[in-house]
């Protein structure tokens, strides 16, 4: 009987200490992305708050009495697989997560799918220009922890009393506003990954505010797959909900919108690892998809005579070369 009563305070502390650690990483995970004079900031959260979640499940599998070290079966017996060195090795996140027995439900499960498979795309290199543009599925990962942590463990647990875990970004202006609406900047292989990604996802999971949060209850500016979103979104000036704004907010008006030959979209394709796109497929692209047809916004015919696409018509065209080519370096 003591022996026992030890044992069972011994799974207790451990849990204890995981429980610890994970809110601690969470915590250092928000703080660093929430501290203006630190530029390393996604790298940073994606990796720390996969082990709060890692360690979050742990301590769930150990209260539940789940095994959660990788063993092999030998008749009766469990022999554990252990690291060069004898420490046990544990389930890494998404194996937690594919786990029949996890709690954690299917659109919290993709955005951590989705940060994983974005830590491997990183971790080899180094990644720029993607604080902004993921900042909204990186907010629904720390408000998913929060509601998880709570649930599995008290509201206690929850992290909202020791810092207001929004993220925290920099000031909107009128030169922000097209980099809001598009992406170009993004690297060729993260700009892949999040459309074969977002593809593999049906549409209620999508637009699910655990897979990706957003804070103004408009319709998305971002509504294909693949286009990575943000936590801000504009809506038009002359809306009904624009007239009628909380002051606090802005609108921000349209202006002319940037306009490419298609020389420059073709370059442009060049520039971003998709070398074996040319002029004959960016024609034979746009008579498939009657793309000069004004009724699909995708460009304007200037001065009568000369044809410009917008905005719009190049990621269109990213898309097409994202799932028709090969990245090239």
């Amino acid at each position: 009987m003591e022996e026992k009563h030890m044992r069972t305070r011994r799974v207790g502390s451990i849990k204890t200490e995981l429980l610890t650690k994970s809110r601690e990483a969470a915590l250092a995970a928000i703080q660093i992305f929430n501290n203006p004079s630190i530029g390393f900031k996604s790298e940073a959260y994606i990796v720390l708050m996969i082990i709060a979640w890692t360690y979050l499940l742990h301590a769930y599998f150990r209260d539940k009495k789940i095994e959660y070290r990788y063993y092999k079966q030998i008749g009766s017996r469990k022999k554990f697989n252990k690291t060069k060195y004898g420490a046990y090795k544990c389930w890494e996140l998404e194996q937690c997560l594919n786990n029949e027995k996890s709690p954690i439900d299917k659109d919290t499960s993709n955005n951590l799918k989705f940060l994983i498979g974005l830590r491997h795309e990183i971790e080899h290199q180094m990644t720029t220009k993607i604080d902004d543009i993921l900042s909204a599925r990186f907010q629904a990962c720390c408000l998913n922890y929060n509601t998880y942590i709570k649930k599995l463990f008290g509201n206690n647990k929850g992290i909202e009393k020791q810092l207001a875990f929004s993220l925290q970004f920099s000031s909107i202006s009128e030169k922000q506003k097209s980099l809001l609406e598009e992406h170009p900047e993004l690297p060729p292989n993260i700009r892949k990954y999040i459309i074969n990604f977002d593809e593999n996802l049906a549409n209620d999971e999508f637009q699910s505010n655990k897979f990706s949060y957003r804070v103004l209850f408009v319709p998305k500016l971002v509504n294909r797959k693949g286009q990575a979103d943000r936590v801000i979104e504009f809506i038009p000036s002359n809306s009904s909900l624009a007239e009628n704004i909380n002051k606090e907010y802005a609108v921000i008006h349209e202006t002319e919108k940037k306009k490419y030959t298609a020389k420059q979209i073709v370059d442009l394709m060049h520039q971003e690892g998709y070398g074996e796109f040319r002029m004959y497929d960016h024609i034979k692209l746009f008579q498939q998809l009657s793309a000069k047809d004004t009724k699909h916004g995708y460009g304007v015919l200037v001065a009568n005579k000369d044809w410009r696409w917008y905005e719009k018509w190049v990621t269109k065209v990213r898309e097409h070369c994202a799932k028709t080519y090969t990245l090239t370096t």
